[in-house]
């Protein structure tokens, strides 16, 4: 195998490691934002609406508008390239 080649492959089984710990992590994060707005829904409005004017009604539509848009970018930019690599057969992924 020429250097190319194995640089390519290394950075290849890299990139498909870290686009699934990616997900796994921001997936994680997303869980414990939902718990967190779920379980501490008050103190967290309070904590919030101290630095903020909020009511209560766009204080859930705050938190739920940002989870919905970080759950899509945990999609487009974690899974869909760690799939699309699993796909093709790129090594690592």
């Amino acid at each position: 195998m020429t250097t190319m080649k194995r640089i390519n492959h290394d950075i290849g089984a890299n990139f498909g490691n870290v686009l699934g710990w990616r997900a796994v992590i921001d997936l994680g994060l997303l869980v414990w934002w939902l718990l967190f707005v779920l379980l501490a829904r008050d103190w967290t409005y309070r904590v919030h609406s101290k630095w903020f004017r909020l009511t209560k009604k766009r204080f859930d539509a705050i938190h739920y508008a940002g989870m919905g848009m970080f759950k899509m970018l945990i999609f487009f930019f974690n899974l869909v390239p760690y799939f699309a690599l699993r796909i093709v057969g790129y090594p690592g992924a």
